[in-house]
């Protein structure tokens, strides 16, 4: 009988973390808020020191032939475009006598249609006087090129409809002439000719009433338009206020500052691949969080609280670490990654605690000199790498060194056989944090566990891991001597960790 025993598949690594997205975003607020502050204060100085020129604004009503209820602003649009032009731009200039060329001058006013037949005009200028003045002779020079263009119009319209009049009055001139000649008889043929004859003519007499009518009334209807289009708000000046305008542009630039600051976090925490979150760092690493450091708060409301409450967690920290090492026959090593300087604190005071039980050195292998300058009197003894050999046995020996890149890895093991990761979240990328893993396991190095020092405050992850006794701390952390060629570390696995190891594999 042949037994097949499949795993579960694991769920596939999405391809962006939201939550760790989020939460690498967060920690990365001095950036952003330093973008959103900076944001705020150029806003802040471009209103001061870049005021706005002297403004005068006009309100122009626009009366068209083609007006319609339900126009979508087509012409109030084509009537903006018309006052952008060089020939209204042109007349406005000729009335000021100015000797400004029109494409020069176009650049210092627009137009802005507020409703289908109301058209405003703003103009700026060296001073508040000739701001109104050159807004005063747009507007005119507009209003005239209107009108010029709908007597235009209506004059073309009014001649077309007279031109079709008088052909059809030279065709009734013929028509009558036609009906002269002919002499009343009593040909059947003939008098059906004169019929339609008749006919035409009072059809052309009806058309030629109907197209001077037309006429008449394209003339009569171009006065009316004409008196629509005026000028019903005088150009005044436009005043600013320079605490709105810098209240304005500050909260402008500060929406635009926190939005770049946000963008420029969040895509250089997808392209560093830093982990943050606790499960991150743990699966990176191989090995489970047993305990974490929180970076004290700067601006507490309390001074002294914040030194209790940080002192109370670096009790907390020693005691876990402590209960950790007391057991270990082997020397044990803390190798820190970003976190010099709390890693040589966590020694001294871990140090202090096993000093009770007999004598203990703490082997500095760290590249600088953080460990030496957080000595304080009454701490355990400190030698060098190079003295580490002439520790003698009878003292507990606390290595601390770094596994930061450029890590003589060969040197680790003289260190501790046995080593707690201290590692600063988002410090290393995922890519060392393998190196990491990597390089101990090559060097038969168990890590027992992983300080995580400033942790994310929010981060309500699991950072252990679950797949045996050997990354995670549950039971006995002692490693038994290799005894017959054989390694504890896969003897004393659980069975349920082989069971997921071979899951797999088929089993007959």
């Amino acid at each position: 009988m042949t037994t097949h025993t499949t795993s579960e598949p694991s769920a596939a690594a999405p391809l962006l973390d939201l939550q760790t997205l989020v939460a690498a975003v967060r920690r990365r607020r001095r950036l952003w808020s330093s973008l959103a502050l900076l944001g705020l204060l150029l806003g802040a100085a471009v209103a001061v020191l870049l005021p706005p020129p002297p403004t005068a604004v006009t309100t122009v009503l626009v009366a068209h032939q083609a007006d319609q209820p339900n126009d979508p602003g087509t012409l109030i649009r084509t009537d903006v475009a018309l006052l952008r032009t060089t020939r209204v731009a042109g007349k406005a200039l000729q009335s000021l006598g100015s000797p400004e060329k029109p494409e020069d001058f176009m650049q210092h006013y627009g137009g802005t249609g507020l409703t289908n037949n109301l058209l405003q005009i703003k103009v700026t200028g060296d001073s508040t006087a000739e701001a109104t003045d050159r807004a005063e002779a747009l507007a005119d020079a507009f209003v005239a090129d209107h009108v010029r263009r709908l007597q235009e119009a209506a004059n073309a319209e009014a001649k077309a409809l007279l031109d079709q009049r008088d052909r059809m009055q030279d065709e009734l001139a013929q028509v009558n002439k036609a009906i002269g000649d002919r002499s009343p008889g009593s040909d059947p043929k003939a008098s059906a000719s004169i019929e339609s004859l008749f006919a035409r003519r009072a059809e052309l007499t009806t058309r030629i009433a109907d197209f001077g009518q037309r006429a008449a009334e394209a003339r009569t209807g171009t006065p009316k338009l004409i008196a629509g289009t005026q000028i019903v708000d005088a150009p005044r000046a436009v005043r600013h206020s320079l605490p709105r305008t810098a209240l304005t542009d500050a909260a402008v630039g500060l929406a635009l500052g926190l939005a770049l600051g946000l963008a420029v976090a969040a895509v250089g925490a997808v392209v560093a691949d830093r982990p943050v979150l606790r499960r991150e760092i743990a699966a990176n690493l191989g090995a489970s969080v047993i305990a974490e450091l929180r970076r004290a708060p700067r601006l507490p409301a309390v001074p002294w609280q914040r030194r209790r409450s940080h002192d109370a967690a670096r009790e907390r920290l020693t005691t876990t670490l402590a209960r950790t090492v007391r057991g270990s026959a082997e020397p044990v090593s803390l190798l820190e990654l970003g976190c010099a300087h709390s890693a040589s604190l966590i020694a001294l005071d871990l140090a202090g605690a096993l000093a009770a039980e007999g004598p203990v050195v703490v082997v500095d292998g760290l590249p600088g000199p953080q460990l030496a300058n957080g000595r304080r009197p009454g701490d355990p003894v400190v030698v060098s790498g190079e003295r580490a050999a002439a520790v003698s046995h009878q003292e507990r020996r606390l290595g601390v060194g770094s596994v930061a890149p450029g890590t003589a890895w060969t040197d680790l093991r003289y260190l501790g056989t046995r080593t707690v990761l201290v590692v600063r979240a988002g410090h290393g990328s995922a890519a060392w944090l393998h190196t990491v893993a990597r390089q101990l396991a090559d060097q038969r190095i168990p890590v027992i566990g992983v300080v995580l020092i400033d942790p994310d405050p929010r981060d309500r992850t699991d950072g252990t891991l679950w797949d045996g006794l050997h990354v995670a701390l549950r039971g006995g952390s002692e490693r038994p001597a290799r005894q017959n060629g054989t390694d504890p570390l896969q003897t004393n696995r659980s069975p349920w960790a082989a069971k997921l190891r071979d899951s797999d594999q088929e089993a007959r």
